[in-house]
């Protein structure tokens, strides 16, 4: 009788001890996500067409926020603890970025970094020239639109540097077909989607509702690989597509 009554407090603390543990366990692995989602790596979800043909709206890829160090930005709602950039590295040209918009320093936008700093950037003719030179282009054929089936030509283009692209083009004489010049100021960097004809980008001016040049305080992170991808119509939004996956597209790399 005595052991038995005596076993009975034990009992409850291992209980109460057990419980508690799965609760730092919770913990735990929360403040570890929000270490790498502060910190590392974020999922994004690509809202539009802009991208085309690299990307297409509702892919869900993995952007690494160490890849241009990080600023206030990498932090979920942007509070304001500090200015500038911890362990900054400059992006390269060509780099698919997630940033800020500076419309209104909230809203996530993806765009191809363009145009770096002191840069001399316009558009002839449907043809990118960066700092007077014309962006070579090789005509690939003719596609259509991932989503909307609208005919599209599609050209591979060689940026400064080595890198090349594949780009969307509706045709020659579009709305941004033909720019003035525009010199990215020193800290800002110019984007581009690689649909061309249709992506609202550094072309269109802030204070007319585009992009303008983009402050490298709000470069959230360089886009590296596409997670998951759907076939047109389906997205992470619509749970009754997810069976309509594209898996050919699953890991793919984004240069």
């Amino acid at each position: 009788m005595t052991s038995t009554a005596e076993a009975a407090p034990a009992t409850q603390r291992s209980d109460g001890q057990g419980g508690w543990e799965t609760v730092k366990t919770v913990i735990y692995a929360l403040l570890i996500a929000l270490v790498l989602r502060v910190l590392l790596f974020q999922p994004f979800t690509i809202p539009s067409a802009s991208m085309e043909p690299k990307l297409f709206e509702g892919d869900y890829v993995v952007v690494t926020k160490f890849s241009y160090g990080w600023s206030h930005h990498s932090i979920p709602f942007s509070p304001q603890v500090f200015d500038g950039r911890l362990f900054a590295q400059a992006p390269q040209r060509g780099d698919i970025a997630v940033f800020k918009t500076p419309l209104d320093n909230r809203t996530d936008l993806i765009k191809r970094i363009v145009g770096l700093p002191g840069d001399r950037i316009q558009m002839k003719q449907g043809v990118l020239h960066i700092n007077g030179r014309a962006a070579p282009q090789t005509f690939l054929g003719n596609a259509t639109e991932h989503d909307s089936g609208r005919p599209v030509a599609r050209f591979r283009e060689a940026l400064p540097g080595g890198r090349t692209i594949v780009i969307n083009d509706f045709g020659r004489g579009g709305e941004l077909d033909d720019t003035p010049v525009y010199v990215v100021p020193e800290g800002h960097y110019f984007m581009m989607g690689d649909n061309r004809d249709n992506s609202g980008d550094s072309r269109v001016p802030v204070e007319a509702g585009g992009v303008g040049y983009v402050p490298a305080e709000n470069l959230v992170g360089k886009a590296q690989v596409v997670l998951l991808a759907w076939k047109p119509g389906a997205s992470v939004f619509k749970p009754w597509t997810w069976l309509n996956l594209d898996t050919s597209r699953f890991l793919r790399p984004l240069n």
